[in-house]
């Protein structure tokens, strides 16, 4: 390639748009790098999965309990009556049945515990987070409880 080729392949290159090589990310959308926070999570938000997963946890409860439905006396439900009763009868069912009806009341319990335990999580985040934020609002005012400016603020970063 001569030297005249190559300053014009320069040239060209220079005037087309650029494009960057991005490692391991998605690409930016909207403001980009330095630009607005791409994760925000807030109190709304929160609380509204919150309550979701305590509403789920309530209505599992009441509907997906298998075990218990239809109890009698001896506190087995009918379906755990109809394996001991095909099980008594020398059904192969009913011991099948009876592993099913273990099985799901396990899954069932899983499901219940992690809805729970999210319920609960977040309600405590939820906490957490707006007492962390009147702590920070507090500690960035004055004494006279006015406002401190930003450049006093940018002392403490230094």
């Amino acid at each position: 390639m001569a030297w005249d080729e190559w300053e014009q392949a320069k040239a060209q290159a220079a005037g087309r748009p650029t494009t960057h090589t991005r490692l391991n990310q998605a690409p930016t959308q909207g403001a980009g790098p330095g630009g607005g926070p791409d994760l925000v999570a807030r109190q709304d938000d929160l609380g509204a999965v919150g309550h979701d997963a305590f509403v789920l946890h309530g209505e599992l409860v009441k509907k997906v309990d298998i075990a218990g439905a239809g109890m009698n006396s001896d506190h087995a439900g009918s379906t755990h009556q109809a394996a001991s009763a095909l099980s008594r009868s020398n059904f192969a069912m009913g011991d099948e049945l009876m592993t099913t009806l273990t099985v799901w009341e396990s899954q069932v319990k899983a499901v219940r515990h992690a809805c729970a335990q999210i319920s609960n999580h977040l309600d405590f985040s939820k906490k957490l987070h707006a007492n962390d934020d009147a702590e920070i609002a507090a500690g960035i005012t004055k004494r006279d409880g006015s406002e401190m400016p930003a450049s006093e603020l940018s002392r403490y970063f230094k």
